[in-house]
C-alpha cells in the first residue's frame, strides 16, 4: 500500500487492533502522521479494544460450571464456544461503540436493560476509554454547559443535571452522548487542578424501576460506584481516586441530585 493512498475503514480498525504486516504498518503509520485528527479516532479505538480486553479477557480464566463438565469432550467444546463468544461480544462492542457516537439513536423494538451491575462494568469501560483523551475527551465542553445539560436531557427523555463538585475539588470537563444498552448515555467527566478526573455515567430508567442504595464494583483498576434513584440510574468511575474519595463524591452528588 503507498504513503499517499489513504487506508479504508478496515485497513484502520485492523492497524488499530494490531492485525497489520509491517510495511501495512509503515504506511499508515505515514498517513496517520500527516492526518492528527484521524490519528486520534484511531488511538482511540484502540484504547477502547484494550479496556474491552482487560474487563473482559478473565472471563476466559474463570473454571466451567460444573454442569457443563460431564465430560472432557463437553468441556473442550463449552470453551471453545466461550471463547469465541467472548471474543465475537468483544468485536461487536467496539464495533457499534466507534460508529454509533455520532449517529441519532434510533431504537426499533425494546431491549431489555442492563443490570446495575452491569452498568458499571459499562461505565468502566466509558472511563477507561475517554479519561485518558487530551485533546477531546469530551463532546461538549465545559463553557456550553447550560447546552450540554438541554442536549443530553432531550436526548434520555428525561431530566439531567451536572452536578457541581467543586467542594470535592472537581470541576466539570464537559460531557458526550454515549450509546447503551437500552437508549442514549449521558456521559460527564470532572477533574482536579492535578488532572485526576472522574467521570458520571448516566442512564434513564424505566417508570418503576426499583431504587437502589450504593454499591462498590472494582473493574480491574477502575473504582465504580452505582445506584438508581427516581428515572435515573448512575455509575460514579475513577481509576485516580481511592474507594473513600470516590464515596464522598457519590455522596455529594447523590445529595444534591435529591435537593
Amino acid at each position: 500500500m503507498s504513503e499517499a493512498r489513504q487506508p479504508s475503514e478496515s485497513e484502520l480498525h485492523a492497524y488499530a487492533d494490531g492485525r497489520v504486516d509491517p510495511e501495512q504498518k509503515a504506511a499508515i503509520d505515514a498517513w496517520l502522521d500527516a492526518h492528527p485528527d484521524e490519528a486520534e479516532r484511531i488511538e482511540t479505538y484502540r484504547r477502547f479494544g484494550e479496556g474491552l480486553r482487560q474487563l473482559y479477557d478473565p472471563v476466559l480464566e474463570e473454571p466451567v460450571p460444573s454442569r457443563l463438565t460431564r465430560s472432557a469432550g463437553a468441556r473442550r467444546r463449552w470453551v471453545s464456544a466461550a471463547m469465541a463468544a467472548t471474543w465475537l461480544a468483544i468485536g461487536i462492542a467496539v464495533g457499534v461503540a466507534a460508529g454509533w457516537q455520532l449517529h441519532e439513536w434510533r431504537g426499533s423494538q425494546p431491549v431489555a436493560m442492563d443490570t446495575p451491575a452491569a452498568m458499571a462494568r459499562r461505565a468502566a469501560m466509558a472511563h477507561i476509554t475517554y479519561s485518558p483523551e487530551v485533546r477531546h475527551p469530551v463532546e461538549v465542553g465545559a463553557d456550553q454547559e447550560q447546552h450540554l445539560v438541554t442536549w443530553l436531557s432531550k436526548r434520555l427523555g428525561t431530566k439531567v443535571r451536572a452536578p457541581r463538585l467543586d467542594e470535592a475539588g472537581m470541576t466539570l470537563v464537559g460531557g458526550r452522548l454515549l450509546p447503551g444498552e437500552s437508549g442514549p448515555v449521558a456521559h460527564f467527566m470532572y477533574q482536579t487542578p492535578a488532572g485526576r478526573r472522574i467521570t458520571l455515567y448516566v442512564r434513564a430508567e424505566p417508570r418503576g424501576h426499583r431504587e437502589t442504595a450504593f454499591r462498590y464494583s472494582r473493574e480491574n483498576n477502575v473504582g465504580v460506584f452505582y445506584w438508581i434513584d427516581r428515572d435515573c440510574g448512575y455509575a460514579l468511575a475513577s481509576a485516580d481516586l481511592s474507594k473513600d474519595e470516590l464515596l464522598r463524591i457519590a455522596t455529594l452528588i447523590y445529595k444534591q441530585l435529591e435537593s
